[in-house]
């Protein structure tokens, strides 16, 4: 009786404070049910991926298949090259993009002459706002074997023009770097914002102890955004097999399918064009999967090492 008194005494508190600070609550409330709505609910699709869906018999109604779509896929001659793909692709954008983005965070936290640093900031982050159709035809037309300007400069000095799109041997050259010019700035905001976070003190406290620029960079800076830099390499890890559909699908023609052809593309053109929703179903599964591993692991090992990690 005592027990259930003390708990009608917390749920009145509680209520209580949930009206003082309903503000706060309302804020909660839109992202909370957007998550809900745009992420978990879907989940209740997941079911398709063991089951042959027919659209006249509904999700419930379908005929159970258990493992087969699962089986199909890795019987597939291609399914392991698709997986290295993205693994590959992925891998290749996250180690090309983050020692710069870090580096240009450092080199604008050192500028000293504002004009100069804002022209800088600008020019980084103005690539970010392409959208992703544009930045493709500003790469065809740059690179195209007859009119392209990067093919006219190798005509100049005496060289054979190249196809550089449709050979598959550049495709993931184009794809990382190009990237890489359109995101660097935009992601350096977050090391830069991480880089005013540090106290000022110890800037003033290595001066007078006679440290140069690039040792105060060394023992000052680095460390202290080294806990913001794992938790984006953790969750980009997270991303490793969510490479980006709509540049790979644009960039991608017949000649260099065998490096162009990632998971997300691979769903579309299998799955979803020939209507096997169950079949995309079961490949979106399997790449979440790996995701999760990918994350879990590379948490595990941030943790083990260090004090920062995600949970």
């Amino acid at each position: 009786m005592i027990g259930m008194n003390k708990s009608g005494i917390q749920l009145q508190r509680q209520l209580k404070l949930a009206r003082n600070h309903w503000q706060f609550y309302l804020i909660f409330l839109l992202p909370f049910l957007y998550f809900v709505i745009f992420k978990y609910i879907p989940m209740y699709g997941l079911v398709l991926a063991f089951k042959k869906y027919r659209v006249s018999r509904g999700i419930l109604g379908s005929p159970w298949v258990g493992l087969d779509h699962f089986i199909r896929f890795f019987q597939s001659p291609t399914s392991m090259q698709v997986v290295m793909n993205t693994f590959i692709l992925s891998l290749y954008t996250i180690i090309a993009s983050f020692p710069l983005a870090v580096l240009l965070a450092i080199s604008l936290n050192e500028a000293v002459n504002k004009k100069w640093k804002k022209t800088v900031q600008l020019v980084t982050y103005a690539p970010y706002f392409i959208s992703t159709v544009v930045m493709v035809a500003i790469l065809f037309q740059m690179l195209d074997p007859r009119i392209g300007v990067l093919n006219r400069f190798l005509e100049l000095v005496g060289l054979q023009p190249v196809n550089f799109m449709g050979e598959a041997s550049w495709f993931r050259h184009i794809y990382v770097w190009s990237g890489v010019w359109q995101t660097t700035g935009y992601n350096a905001i977050i090391y830069l914002a991480a880089l005013t976070a540090i106290s000022p003190e110890l800037y003033e406290a290595a001066i007078v102890d006679g440290a140069t620029k690039f040792q105060r960079i060394r023992h000052i800076d680095l460390p202290g955004i080294t806990p913001t830099i794992i938790i984006m390499l953790i969750l980009n890890m997270g991303y490793v097999m969510s490479v980006g559909f709509e540049k790979s699908y644009l960039m991608q023609n017949p000649l260099n399918l065998e490096t162009a052809e990632i998971m997300s593309t691979y769903v579309y053109r299998v799955g979803l064009l020939n209507t096997d929703y169950s079949f995309s179903t079961a490949i979106g599964l399997i790449n979440s999967l790996i995701n999760l591993i990918l994350i879990l692991c590379f948490n595990s090992a941030a943790r083990k090492m260090g004090d920062t990690s995600l949970w």
